[in-house]
């Protein structure tokens, strides 16, 4: 199992950017497949994007396509997401997920570990 701990998150207001960090330990990340999730109010828990082993393959939801940029630094135990151009409706708890795969995988109840989240407010 591995333990991971989101940071980075914060108010903003709309056009802005914020970078996330997900920090692992208990595991290398390198053998992990990782993904960013959402979660607003009221709603269901949202598939943002999700990255390989390697970080040459990265997939993203519709919503965040060419605003959100996700990576991974295998030798730091750690995966980013850079969003720009935020807007309200960014606004929700980000959390980090992972597991031990070879592919990658957009659904939620595909993961195994899973942090705690950091809340990202944007404001209009």
């Amino acid at each position: 199992q591995v333990r991971l701990v989101e940071s980075g998150g914060g108010l903003v207001q709309a056009g802005g950017s914020l970078r996330l960090s997900c920090a692992a330990s208990g595991r290398t990340l390198s053998t992990y497949v990782m993904g960013w999730f959402r979660q607003a109010p009221g709603k269901e828990r949202e598939f943002v994007a999700a990255i390989s082993r390697s970080g040459a393959s990265i997939q993203y939801a519709d919503s965040v396509k060419g605003r959100f940029t996700m990576s991974r630094d295998n030798a730091k135990n750690t995966a980013f997401l850079e969003m720009k151009s935020l807007k309200p409706e960014d606004t929700a708890v980000y959390i980090c997920a992972a597991r031990e795969t070879t592919f990658v995988t957009v659904t939620a109840r595909n993961y195994d570990d899973w942090g705690q989240g950091t809340q990202v407010t944007v404001s209009s």
